[in-house]
């Protein structure tokens, strides 16, 4: 949305506002002297920005020679700036949503439910646009980040901020109210400069899902009602019909507790407690609820139904019913207290089935809707009933992940003991022979007795679990690096072979260019196969993987691959008649797959989103999403409607010449990308000189290890995140770009000019990768990349510097061309405006972690680790970004 003048001028005093504001508790709490080299600073950098090269020379000096002591308040100053910066930058987007819907005359916000359903409602028609979104099932699955840099005690006092700032915007406060405001404005600000930002121990993975928990409880919870009373209403103007109680068009899942692929601490014990964790807070949050309930519903007035069910002579009937639910809640939390500490657990009816918590609240809505109630059944009752819709009984079902070795590990340890030889050692069609007889095969498939190695035992111990906590609390069992149908069926041998009573879908990761190119004739395989089309009932769902397969072949050819392995599937799937739901495994980077949510999925090839999608929300995203309240209902807005709107109008395909320029690009991309990446064995020793990549493996930020596997760090072994997080330290951005700059380019060379004009005006898919390449490109500075360099890399090694700088550069003019644009983010002035003030806070943020660097690796040092984690908060909050 364009930003007025007056717009962008309400953002600046907001910004000044909090400036002055942490100023003033620097004064105040640090001194004069920390005041004023903060100041200094500052003046320096925005010089340096502006092309004052005298300026940028005293900034290095005076950041270098910076007492030791005075390094991390400094930082932490630069930090808490950008900080209090997004902050007002996301309560304006809030701002600016309210201002538009006020405007008389204004057209609706695009992308919300105001402008896309009636503009559907008219590609269609109105009945066929009601079944469409009641049966969306748009399902967002939250992770743990490995490279999460925010405690949640900041993030509250975050929220707590935003809070301020809206109730300062509020019409009609008295000058006393106000002046109250500013007060609290200041106090929240000072308890943030004398809290820790940085973590003191690195987070398990229990305290990363009661993170994604609080998430819940703090905004969806409130959020999530009303965006469904937005689309109830929408719905009701435009088609005639209200949305059913039941349908939730969005539904939340989770990986926290359950996400084992290279994270050691995730076990089957901390999988049964998380997803404890999970079902205690469900039963929180509802007993809040009912607890408002029996306050407000004493209306005594109600139909024959219910008065049968409580007695004729119950004076409040709503009440009797609802307390009989508050004690079944209470009787449910007790139980799942016991559980968690190993206790014995008491004896009660507590509750097993959403049913059970949903029938009663239904009971008295339809009741006071039949005795002329019903406006008071359409308020919190109504908000309760949509919440059970969309949370069930454990708020967000959690899905298992392993990778695919794990499971042939521990099935040639099986084969091994009944004597039948090593699995690991059999080829494919073997394999899938034998795991099809012993599938088919009623007698039990591990010997008594079976004696198995602690990683092949934890195996077999999570699909005991899985049993044991059941199905209503779990989702789908996702196979890392799954590359051939045997890595399917393996599992669901295991699930068998462990008793698992009601079995989990078996969801398979394709996430290469090899086994992505694969992967439909994977699936052809499997659907060929009776069993496994008995099994899957008619619906399958696969997921895709973007980060390995990006840093495998770079990022122009990933988005490629995924959009031809999309097409190939959704034909594949069509042509069996079975259902397919793709499950994206997108970042929060553009490198890995990352990117505004409304485009990227009108970008998705014709019939891949079909009225169903799933895909990852991870750590910083969450909250960039979800965080605010005002926020998280434009994003289930955009997210509903760019669903809708890839289900009902489809993209056309694009066209077979477009195919085949994007074939010699993708190619070309590439052999640019691994003959940098992979050919050259300096560029790895670049890496590590020359990014904070071996402090970031060491620091206490996410409860999973940096790498994979503990040996020689190689880009192969590297997680996608922290592989993508240390180049947006650096402010190279090199994982969004490599390779992109050389294959445009050869398109121009080779005469192709005009048909990637055209492809960019004209194909969504095109468009929107080189758009999130262009903003990358703007956000990225090789001047400060060059300073890492200069201070931290071996001369050896600094031409592959001087390179990587010169391929940006290439870069950056080759997609202008393509684009048309004079400049970076033509098209998005607000974005460019965000990185232009965020700039002279960043960089000096990004020379004190040069020089944190270089004596760090002179000599270990508590002072300087924690120095680095601060300034590493920092950069992050002022490139939006981490992995």
């Amino acid at each position: 949305m364009e930003e007025t003048a007056n717009g962008d001028s309400a953002l600046r005093d907001d910004i000044r506002y909090l400036g002055e504001l942490l100023g003033d508790t620097l004064w105040d709490q640090g001194g004069r002297e920390l005041f004023e080299i903060v100041e200094e600073v500052r003046g320096l950098a925005k010089a340096a920005r502006s092309g004052d090269e005298d300026a940028a020379r005293t900034l290095e000096g005076v950041l270098s020679e910076l007492d030791p002591a005075r390094v991390i308040p400094v930082a932490r100053a630069f930090s808490q700036f950008l900080n209090l910066a997004n902050i007002a930058e996301q309560h304006h987007r809030v701002r600016r949503s309210r201002e538009w819907a006020r405007s008389p005359g204004a057209e609706p916000l695009f992308g919300s439910l105001a402008e896309a359903v009636p503009r559907l409602v008219r590609k269609t028609n109105p009945a066929a646009l009601f079944d469409a979104v009641c049966d969306l099932k748009i399902d967002l699955v939250l992770t743990a980040h490995p490279t999460e840099v925010q405690r949640r005690t900041m993030l509250q006092k975050h929220n707590r901020i935003a809070a301020l700032l809206d109730e300062r915007d509020r019409y009609g406060l008295t000058p006393d109210e106000d002046e109250e405001t500013g007060l609290a404005l200041k106090r929240e600000i000072t308890a943030s400069w004398h809290s820790d930002e940085i973590r003191r121990r690195r987070p398990t993975p229990q305290d990363e899902a009661r993170w994604g928990l609080a998430v819940v409880e703090q905004t969806l919870w409130d959020a999530v009602p009303a965006y469904l009373r937005n689309l109830d209403k929408v719905l009701q103007k435009h088609t005639g019909h209200h949305l059913p109680l039941d349908v939730a068009p969005i539904t939340f899942a989770t990986w926290m507790g359950g996400d084992r692929d290279g994270n050691p601490y995730v076990t089957h014990r901390v999988t049964r407690e998380v997803a404890l964790l999970a079902r205690w807070e469900a039963v929180f949050l509802y007993q809040r609820d009912i607890q408002r309930l029996v306050s407000s519903l004493s209306l005594q007035v109600c139909d024959e139904e219910l008065r049968e069910e409580v007695g004729g002579d119950a004076w409040e009937p709503y009440r009797v019913v609802l307390k009989r639910l508050r004690a079944r809640l209470r009787q449910t939390q007790h139980w799942v207290e016991a559980q968690l500490q190993g206790a014995r657990p008491p004896e009660g009816e507590i509750l097993t089935d959403v049913e059970d918590l949903r029938a009663p609240l239904l009971k008295c809505y339809h009741s006071l809707h039949r005795v002329g109630a019903g406006v008071v059944a359409d308020g919190e009752l109504l908000d309760t009933i949509r919440r059970v819709s969309c949370f069930g009984l454990t708020l967000m079902p959690m899905d298992i992940r392993q990778h695919s070795d794990r499971h042939t590990r521990a099935l040639d340890a099986i084969t091994r003991a009944l004597g039948l030889g090593g699995y690991a050692e059999w080829d494919e069609p073997v394999r899938r022979q034998w795991l099809l007889d012993e599938l088919a095969n009623p007698r039990p498939l591990i010997p008594q007795g079976f004696e198995a190695e602690p990683d092949i035992q934890e195996v077999l111990d999570t699909f005991r679990v899985i049993n044991e906590v059941g199905a209503d609390s779990l989702g789908a069992y996702i196979i890392s690096h799954a590359a051939v149908p045997s890595d399917i069926l393996a599992v669901e041998l295991l699930q068998k072979a462990c008793g698992v009573k009601r079995p989990l879908r078996v969801v398979p990761l394709f996430e290469t260019r090899d086994t992505l190119a694969g992967a439909d004739q994977t699936m052809d395989t499997l659907l060929e196969c009776g069993w496994f089309r008995r099994r899957i009932g008619g619906h399958q769902e696969i997921m895709i993987g973007y980060s390995d397969s990006a840093k495998d072949a770079g990022l122009l050819t990933s988005a490629w691959t995924l959009f031809q392995a999309q097409e190939r599937l959704v034909a594949l799937f069509e042509r069996h008649g079975i259902r397919l739901t793709l499950f994206h495994g997108r970042g929060g980077s553009i490198g890995r797959g990352g990117g505004p949510t409304h485009s990227a999925i009108l970008a998705q090839p014709p019939g891949s989103v079909n009225g169903t999608l799933r895909v990852t929300e991870q750590g910083e995203v969450i909250q960039a999403k979800f965080g605010m309240p005002g926020i998280a209902l434009r994003n289930l807005e955009l997210y509903t409607t760019a669903v809708l709107q890839a289900t009902v109008e489809p993209p056309r395909p694009p066209r077979p010449r477009w195919r085949e320029v994007m074939d010699r690009l993708a190619d070309s991309a590439m052999t640019a990308y691994r003959g940098v990446v992979k050919d050259r064995p300096e560029f790895i020793k670049y890496f590590r000189a020359a990014t904070p990549i071996e402090e970031i493996s060491q620091l206490t930020i996410g409860s999973r290890p940096a790498k994979r596997s503990p040996e020689d760090m190689t880009v192969e072994s590297l997680r996608a995140i922290p592989w993508v997080f240390a180049w947006t330290q650096t402010r190279l951005m090199l994982p969004a770009w490599l390779g992109v700059g050389d294959a445009l380019q050869e398109g121009v060379d080779g005469g192709l000019t005009d048909e990637l004009h055209e492809m960019f005006q004209r194909w969504p898919f095109f468009e929107a990768l080189l758009d999130m390449v262009e903003m990358v490109l703007a956000k990225g500075d090789p001047g400060v990349t060059r300073l890492y360099e200069r201070a931290l890399v071996p001369a050896e090694l600094q031409p592959m510097g001087a390179e990587l700088a010169d391929r940006f550069q290439r870069t950056l003019e080759a997609v202008l061309a393509v684009t048309g644009h004079e400049a970076p983010l033509d098209d998005f002035p607000v974005v460019r405006r965000a990185v232009d003030v965020r700039n002279p806070y960043v960089d000096p943020l990004n020379l004190l972690q040069v020089e944190l660097l270089r004596r760090s690796r002179l000599c270990e040092d508590d002072s300087l680790r924690r120095g680095l984690q601060v300034v590493i908060n920092g950069i992050a909050a002022g490139m939006r970004n981490t992995g």
